[in-house]
């Protein structure tokens, strides 16, 4: 199969912005060459590669090659950046004035409550070390897998300790859910204290439809599969923020009880809590940016996580 790069840079580009129009805005061509870049490297594929929908969708033959794709890709921006600063024999790493090097994007897959807590600051460190850009999905840690797998990202926060085909796996650590409530919910809600039969009455803060650490704590503790009453609050910092406004109880990071807890009057509904243990997932691929994010990403998750 003979690939050429700029048919590899199409593939992305179709995929990352969904249609041939925005693909071509972005490689700043038009339309027509990037469908005819797609067809070329379909045809030496032998497979179609892209949904033609809106959004673009690759289909599983697709996936494979956006893998390699995003590879060629990693590859030839860290060698074009070494070539650059080797051409003014400074190995020792590029300076802020030379806006002739180019940025290198790694695309990730976060959990949101990682974001919110511990996860940016890695980042922000590997960009005062590297000329990197990041494009960051968020996704529930039990589900960031399938992004590694489609081929969307380089690497992943997730829950799974089973390696996607082609990756690599690190242990970070654990991150500790405690059932919380505002004192004035609890007061109403729990009166006699979380009780089996005052949880599957009251009412629920949850991040969205595939969070399961609120329903996982109610089997612990109420014997049974029970539906209470439920919000839904898509974001770490909100729904933390939702529960200490009182709209219900829900799981809160550990790590964010001591900035909620001095923001109002914020109770434990239970002496237990939830740990879920968190993996970093890459592509198993001798790159100098990867290993850098994954060993900051490492550090950091060191010292927040238990």
């Amino acid at each position: 199969m003979n690939f050429q790069v700029d048919q590899l840079s199409a593939l992305i580009a179709a995929v990352d912005h969904g249609t041939f129009d925005a693909a071509a805005r972005e490689l700043n061509v038009t339309p027509s060459a990037i469908s005819q870049r797609v067809k070329a490297l379909e045809e030496a594929a032998g497979r179609v590669l892209l949904q033609r929908v809106k959004p673009i969708r690759p289909t599983s033959s697709g996936e494979a090659v956006l893998r390699l794709a995003r590879q060629v890709a990693l590859l030839q921006a860290e060698t074009t950046d070494l070539l650059s600063i080797g051409d003014s024999d400074d190995t020792s790493g590029d300076e802020p004035g030379d806006t002739h090097l180019a940025f290198t994007t790694i695309p990730l897959v976060i959990n949101s409550d990682s974001l919110a807590t511990w996860a940016l600051p890695a980042l922000a460190q590997v960009t005062t070390e590297h000329r990197v850009t990041f494009d960051v999905y968020r996704e529930d840690q039990d589900y960031s897998t399938a992004r590694l797998r489609d081929g969307s990202v380089m690497a992943a926060v997730t829950s799974s300790s089973e390696p996607v085909a082609g990756c690599e796996v690190r242990r970070l650590g654990k991150m500790h859910y405690r059932p919380m409530a505002s004192r004035s919910f609890a007061n109403r809600w729990f009166p006699d204290g979380a009780t089996a039969a005052a949880l599957r009455a009251a009412p629920m803060v949850v991040y969205d439809r595939s969070d399961d650490l609120q329903d996982h704590y109610l089997r612990r503790h109420a014997g049974r599969r029970v539906d209470p009453p439920r919000s839904y609050v898509p974001a770490s910092a909100e729904m933390a923020t939702a529960v200490l406004l009182g709209l219900g109880w829900g799981m809160v990071p550990e790590a964010q009880l001591d900035e909620l807890q001095t923001r109002g009057d914020l109770v434990s509904i239970g002496d237990d809590g939830i740990d879920v243990v968190l993996y970093w997932q890459q592509w198993r691929l001798r790159s100098r940016l990867l290993t850098a994010v994954a060993d900051a990403v490492a550090a950091a998750a060191a010292e927040r996580l238990r």
